[in-house]
């Protein structure tokens, strides 16, 4: 077994790697002020960001969920990673060579499952793009290519390769760079047969799936050959790598250009993405196998923060099967801040067919926002009904008016309510936007699930379950107390401005801390070494008062601390100085409260000399408190 990584390299690769660099491959951020960075949580599902990065201390923590740590920490929670997975892949990516204690240099075999499993797959996908590029066999392969409008600059963009029809191929070459038969059927690059691993992809053109971070962890295969009896297009099966209903095709190559403009179109096939990138539409993606559903969604919704300006254009083919992909995906539309819209060619080509028959132009131009995606729901919808009849409008009425009623806008929602009366040809428009708008207040009264059913007289009515609620992590602070609300501002300023508090800070009890986190947030700090240690090196002083933090909850509000905002636009001696006093004095105050009760009870029959002892002790504390009166910090 290989030992423990270095702690040398280990703060190397954290110092080497800025957190906001990670951060920012699988999500957009934006300014948050005074140094931090914000952007939709990956870890939760939420409308607006509580998501913060702090690049100068290397710590991110969500307000939301409460999600917390550095760099590290969020390669292991997005990834799935041990520890010294999360480290490896960052020394990679920064080009330090990791030294492993108790067992010299650490041999590739004794990697972690995830580090090999990519690496089998990289070198799969070079293994197959040379194929394609070089191999006699492969020329089926590249026309297939050329006939769609692909050259081999292009091939190699998107890193297409070519698997051979042979049985193991693929499988002796992994096994040639030290792959163990158990990792190439767990990657799902091979196949059980009946004299061991074969390949599962044989004779077909090979499309690497990326995840956002740009790493191989599938790929999507399309047959050739007749004689293949397989489906037309074979996916990697589930793995530890590969989910389908987590990744999107091109989503590493669109990733920027879907952040930098607040557009995302949503294609259906491999080739359709190629189509698009090489017409100029750099925002587009493709699910894997799979329709569109609510984990793609998570994926767009943090490159495109989500707000009311963004674009999701979906393109489907004009066949029925296509108009069925377009109303799934309306299913999950008002998951989505953004506007959804739909574009479908007039001749049900998709895009790699129109930018073979029309051109770039023609690709470019069919993805501009055309028709709302709800428009198009709601027209599919009331073309099943026979309108020219009281009854059938009725009818239409009753299935379009909840799907009316989930826009979220209120505004939209009244005039796509005043277009669908226009739709069923019913006169008195009124009579279906009070519709709409009664289901809508229905569902927000209900939180949200949706309009209540009819209740029907005399049977049974339908039940509820109550809202889940999570459970609290932590004794609950209440920050409009402003001992609560003062003591957290000094943690605060202990944890990101140390300069601003010591020495002063250091002499602080950990009673002066009424809730129990923050005296346990004022321990840790105690423990690795006081405020005076950030001082010399603010980034090295936070990771030890996170490992001296007791419990991981500890450990979350200290990075919670280290990242909220300072309630001052100007941090300075003078703001640090009053927040000092101020948790000084009330903890003086506490003090004295207590020490006046007592000498109530000792007057009354008490020991003289200790009567004597906590009435001097009183006066002491009465004098300091008038000096932090009139003198502020200077009396600290």
């Amino acid at each position: 077994m290989a030992g423990r990584i270095n702690d040398e390299d280990v703060k190397a690769v954290r110092d080497a790697v800025p957190i906001d660099a990670v951060v920012s491959e699988y999500l957009q951020l934006r300014n948050a002020g005074g140094g931090n960075l914000k952007g939709l949580c990956p870890f939760h599902d939420e409308k607006s960001p509580s998501f913060q990065v702090s690049p100068s201390k290397g710590l991110f923590h969500c307000f939301g969920c409460q999600e917390g740590g550095d760099t590290i920490t969020f390669v292991m929670k997005i990834d799935h990673l041990s520890f010294s997975e999360a480290v490896e892949r960052l020394a990679a990516q920064a080009g330090i060579t990791l030294r492993y204690e108790e067992g010299g240099y650490n041999p590739a075999h004794q990697r972690g499952e995830r580090i090999r499993l990519v690496e089998a797959h990289k070198l799969a996908a070079e293994w197959y793009a040379e194929q394609l590029a070089t191999s006699p066999e492969a020329e089926t392969g590249r026309v297939f290519l050329a006939e769609r409008g692909f050259d081999q600059a292009a091939a190699v963009h998107f890193g297409v390769g070519y698997s051979p029809q042979g049985w193991d191929h693929l499988t002796r070459f992994l096994r040639g760079k030290g792959f163990s038969d158990k990792e190439l059927i767990l990657s799902g690059l091979a196949q059980e047969g009946r004299r061991g691993p074969i390949d599962r992809f044989r004779g077909r053109l090979m499309w690497p799936i990326r995840d956002i971070g740009g790493e191989v962890v599938g790929f999507g295969a399309r047959k050739l050959y007749e004689a293949d009896t397989g489906p037309k297009y074979l996916n990697t099966p589930e793995t530890p790598l590969y989910r389908k209903s987590q990744v999107l095709y091109g989503i590493d190559l669109a990733k920027k250009e879907i952040a930098k403009t607040s557009r995302a179109v949503v294609v259906e096939g491999y080739t359709d993405v190629m189509a698009c990138h090489l017409a100029g539409v750099r925002t587009a993606i493709a699910t894997c196998g799979t329709a569109f559903g609510g984990d793609h969604i998570k994926i767009l919704r943090r490159l495109l923060m989500d707000n009311g300006s963004a674009r999701v254009i979906f393109t489907f083919d004009g066949d029925a099967a296509g108009q069925k992909a377009a109303l799934r995906a309306f299913e999950d539309d008002q998951k989505f801040a953004a506007e959804t819209y739909i574009a479908i060619a007039p001749d049900g080509m998709d895009p790699c067919e129109l930018r073979l028959a029309k051109g770039d132009e023609a690709v470019a131009d069919l993805v501009q926002p055309r028709t709302p995606l709800f428009e198009f729901a709601l027209r599919q919808i009331v073309a099943r009904y026979d309108l020219d009849t009281p009854a059938g409008r009725a009818a239409a009425l009753d299935e379009a008016a909840p799907i009316v009623a989930r826009i979220k806008n209120s505004g939209a929602q009244h005039e796509v309510a005043v277009q669908l009366a226009g739709l069923l040809g019913i006169l008195d428009t009124q009579f279906v936007v009070r519709r709409v708008a009664q289901l809508a207040r229905w569902a927000r009264e209900r939180g949200g699930r949706g309009p209540a059913p009819e209740r029907r007289p005399g049977g049974p009515q339908p039940s509820y379950p109550a809202p889940a609620h999570s459970a609290p992590r932590g004794p609950a602070l209440h920050l409009r107390n402003p001992v609560h609300a003062t003591e957290r501002e000094l943690l605060k300023l202990a944890l990101q401005r140390p300069e601003l508090v010591s020495p002063a800070f250091d002499a602080y009890g950990v009673d002066e801390f009424t809730p129990p986190p923050y005296a346990a947030v004022r321990q840790a700090i105690l423990d690795a070494g006081g405020a005076e240690y950030g001082t010399a090196d603010p980034q090295e002083y936070l990771l030890r008062v996170r490992e001296a933090a007791p419990d991981d909850t500890v450990r979350a509000m200290v990075t919670e601390l280290a990242v909220e905002a300072i309630m001052r636009r100007s941090v300075d001696e003078l703001y640090a100085g009053e927040v000092l006093v101020r948790v000084r004095r009330r903890a003086v105050e506490r003090r004295i409260r207590d020490l006046t009760g007592t000498v109530a009870r000792l007057s009354n029959g008490g020991d003289p000399a200790q009567l004597a002892a906590v009435q001097n002790e009183l006066w002491v504390l009465q004098q300091y408190d008038q000096a932090l009166r009139e003198r502020g910090a200077a009396a600290l």
